[in-house]
């Protein structure tokens, strides 16, 4: 590692002010500061003691995305797996050549087949959000001339596994696009959006091309097999038409966006984000108390007509994207509430809206995304009147 420390030292005199790369500085500076520890640091007496940094916490946020990675990919391979072996068919193109090539067959029961065709979904989806996500930051942080923020670190990994494994890559380049520039850098970057990127990202393409991202659509790695998602399934005939167990919703093993399936990867994530103290856990306790208690009052009060009333909390919280929102949607620190009593009402505002969506509107069986961004909008207010109502206390107090 001397060799690259000793090379990025001798190169440096190029990007500082006044050399023929200035205007690419950041992107030196990116590279530099995600292998080693900055060169500008604070020394002797700070007011603020503490090893956490931007860099550390996404970095962490990374760490909790791993499990959902590894599943995603597991999944997406599963399931594609288990169409082709169910119908006989013959997959075509890249994706089996190499399989062939590797020596593997599309068998649902080999979890390195599984692994192996996932990641042939996967990893394409990743690595266009990388690529288009990465050169608006490049282009606004040059503009700007400021630092490359490492806040696309977590976006580029979030997007890809809220999308299908089926979606065109053009329009991954295009809905992160949009994320990035729409959702972010045009109110002033990492820090300044009051939205999601990943999920502005995801809602652009959910009303741009609802064809490729619907809710109720089954996204299966295969192509010409059609079907119907949990949530689309239990809207159509309620609990009975689902086609899978609670236990394999729970564990991921059913069609859906590729990271949001498995709830079990996500309590794994829960655990590292709280624990690391990262992730609020008063988002995740009261987005999941608030969604139990008005599905199941929805639950009491039946309907005759909307399947969706009959619907457990049980399987509200293991179906859809609800897991992977709670734990890494809503707790963005960015776009969520700031104040811990605001987490309270935010985390709770987010779960009634998610159920409202889903059980109440029938046009939309997926409500976590939507209901996040309309939490997002609500948090500087939420704020606010926490803080408004302290300022209130303080000053009684005060008078006493």
């Amino acid at each position: 590692m001397k060799f690259l420390r000793d090379f990025l030292d001798s190169q440096h005199h190029h990007f500082a002010t006044g050399g023929k790369l200035e205007k690419m500085y950041p992107l030196y500076e990116m590279i530099d500061t995600f292998i080693y520890t900055p060169s500008d640091v604070s020394k002797g007496s700070v007011h603020v003691r503490d090893s956490i940094d931007l860099k550390r916490t996404m970095i962490t946020v990374a760490v909790a995305l791993v499990p959902c990675i590894l599943m995603a990919m597991f999944n997406t391979g599963f399931q594609a797996n288990k169409v082709l072996a169910a119908t006989g068919a013959t997959p075509e193109g890249w994706r089996a050549g190499l399989m062939a090539t590797l020596g593997l067959a599309f068998d649902p029961a080999s979890c390195l087949s599984n692994m192996v065709h996932g990641a042939l979904y996967f990893l394409p989806i990743f690595l266009v959000t990388q690529v288009a996500g990465g050169f608006w930051e490049v282009v606004f942080a040059t503009v700007r001339k400021h630092e490359i923020n490492e806040g696309f670190l977590v976006t580029g990994m979030l997007f890809p596994l809220i999308l299908p494994p089926t979606i065109p890559l053009w329009q991954v380049a295009i809905g992160i696009s949009f994320g990035v520039v729409i959702g972010k850098e045009v109110f002033g970057g990492t820090g300044k959006n009051f939205l999601n990127p990943a999920l502005t990202a995801r809602a652009f393409l959910f009303f741009a091309y609802p064809a490729q991202i619907s809710g109720d659509a089954v996204w299966t790695a295969v192509d010409g097999f059609t079907g119907a998602t949990a949530l689309g399934e239990a809207a159509l005939g309620g609990m009975a038409a689902i086609s899978t167990s609670w236990q394999d919703a729970f564990l991921g093993l059913m069609p859906g966006s590729m990271g949001e399936t498995s709830a079990l990867a996500c309590l794994i994530g829960a655990v590292i984000l709280i624990g690391s103290g990262i992730g609020s856990w008063r988002i995740m306790l009261s987005m999941t108390l608030s969604a139990v208690v008005f599905s199941g009052l929805f639950n009491i009060i039946g309907s005759e007509t909307n399947h969706m009333f009959a619907l457990t909390p049980a399987w509200h919280l293991v179906i859809g994207g609800f897991a992977f929102g709670t734990v890494f949607m809503a707790t963005d620190p960015v776009s969520a509430s700031m104040t811990q009593a605001g987490h309270w009402i935010y985390g709770a505002l987010i779960g009634l809206m998610v159920i409202l969506v889903r059980v109440v509107n029938p046009a939309f069986p997926e409500g976590t995304m939507l209901a996040i961004l309309f939490g997002n909008m609500f948090a500087p207010l939420i704020d606010y009147f926490v803080v408004q109502a302290n300022i209130k206390r303080r000053l009684e107090r005060a008078k006493a």
